[in-house]
């Protein structure tokens, strides 16, 4: 019975970190996509909002990148990508508000995330509890990446 539990438990994680995942690509494409059309085509309206904008969109991209492979280097990557996004997400989120002059446009962080239902705040933080509950490199129970092992 408990190698049941364990496999359900195994099961719940893995389509867990499937679905932080898969919103981690959607965002990181949206905000990316959406930087570059907005520097291409009206950089000039609001420099520092669509240069913010394609910074989260990076960062979206190497927390991805680093929670798909999050072993050895990439789980250290992988922390500092969630931190910078959240301390990104809290201080812009803050600008935002105090000075609004700054912001002639919103950026993915303005406002706490708000112009995309404020998952720009959750996701990190979810992405850390994930991570900090995830195996560490020895263990051979990781059900999205076993490939990785061999």
């Amino acid at each position: 019975m408990p190698a049941t539990e364990t496999s359900q438990e195994r099961s719940r994680t893995g389509t867990l970190g499937r679905v932080l995942i898969t919103v981690y690509l959607i965002l990181a494409l949206a905000a990316t996509m959406r930087a570059i059309y907005q520097i291409v085509a009206k950089f000039d309206e609001a420099p520092l909002a669509y240069s913010l904008s394609l910074l989260s969109g990076v960062v979206y991209i190497v927390a991805t990148v680093a929670l798909v492979r999050r072993r050895g280097v990439w789980r250290t990557v992988a922390w500092v990508a969630l931190v910078f996004e959240l301390t990104g997400v809290l201080v812009v989120g803050t600008l935002s508000f105090a000075a609004p002059e700054l912001f002639a446009h919103d950026s993915v962080w303005s406002h706490f995330g708000s112009g995309y239902l404020f998952v720009p705040l959750v996701l990190p933080v979810l992405g850390m509890i994930w991570l900090r509950g995830r195996p560490g490199p020895a263990d051979e129970s990781d059900p999205i990446a076993p490939e990785e092992r061999r």
